[in-house]
């Protein structure tokens, strides 16, 4: 089944949320957690997705190289102004999936229109 979401005027952790449902397949009947789950989720108007209280100054980004000393910080803004506001929804939606092999598989179900 595909979903359709429009994020005009929503707030970016209520759609990631409810994105993350979808991917698992937590909204059919016979969902079962070891299963991938078949529901698409095709996602428009990215890009008029709204941030809440203080996040484009207070949200942090954090990645590390395994190297001590080498942890990397970037500020969300920083973030919007390179990547754009769908590699912040993609982040949300990926840190929202469990951390296993169907992961990958079911992000990639995940459309994004611009």
């Amino acid at each position: 089944m595909e979903y359709t979401i429009d994020c005009k005027g929503k707030v970016l952790g209520r759609v990631a949320t409810e994105i993350a449902l979808i991917l698992q397949g937590k909204k059919n009947a016979g969902y079962n957690p070891r299963l991938e789950g078949g529901d698409k989720v095709i996602v428009k108007n990215v890009e008029s997705l709204n941030l809440t209280g203080r996040k484009t100054e207070q949200k942090i980004y954090y990645s590390h190289t395994t190297q001590i000393g080498h942890l990397k910080e970037r500020k969300i803004k920083d973030v919007l102004e390179k990547h754009g506001m769908q590699w912040v929804l993609r982040k949300a939606v990926m840190r929202m999936l469990p951390k296993n092999k169907l992961q990958a598989r079911r992000i990639k179900r995940m459309i994004i229109e611009k």
